[in-house]
């Protein structure tokens, strides 16, 4: 349990200064900004209790937010990425599986599950993100491009951080 503890301090710090020092710049023509500290909440293990799952993402966004000059945009979006979590695990997952305190990673549940957990619940935080921050319908093709761009730039990177600290350990799910 202390070990599980400890991965995911380390994991939050990691993420959240990668996000603040590399990713806060980075975007393409205001149309493509990545978020992939997202991965914080998608990696909480499977029994995190539901009430500490809500607190830790609105922490993990509240964080996000200090650093980036928005009044809970962030808190927001993660929330709502806690609540579709919550859903996703109740409607995917085995009995057992959900009482267990692994983490959800590419190599514990294999990837037919692991991408559309990803891809949707990058689409949902998005979604939350960009609808409240421009908070507005005029002009709302600008606002879909960029939650579709992205998305998928997000997306991309977490596959990418997924690939890179991939372990390959026993599947909780059947491929």
């Amino acid at each position: 349990m202390g070990r599980v503890f400890v991965v995911n301090l380390v994991r939050f710090i990691v993420l959240i200064a990668a996000q603040v020092v590399l990713f806060k710049n980075m975007g393409y023509y205001n149309l493509a900004s990545p978020f992939p500290y997202i991965l914080i909440v998608f990696l909480l293990p499977i029994g995190t209790p539901n009430f500490i799952l809500y607190v830790l993402s609105f922490l993990t966004g509240l964080t996000v937010d200090a650093f980036y000059d928005s009044i809970g945009l962030h808190a927001s979006a993660c929330t709502a990425l806690a609540l579709f979590r919550i859903f996703f695990h109740n409607i995917t997952l085995d009995v057992d599986v959900k009482n267990s305190f692994e983490t959800p990673a590419l190599g514990n549940m294999g990837t037919k599950w692991y991408l559309p957990y990803i891809a949707i619940g990058t689409f949902v935080h998005h979604l939350v993100l960009f609808h409240m921050e421009y908070f507005s319908l005029s002009n709302y093709a600008n606002t879909a491009m960029t939650i579709l761009f992205s998305s998928i730039f997000t997306i991309l990177l977490i596959i990418l951080i997924s690939i890179l600290i991939y372990k390959r350990k026993s599947r909780l799910l059947s491929n």
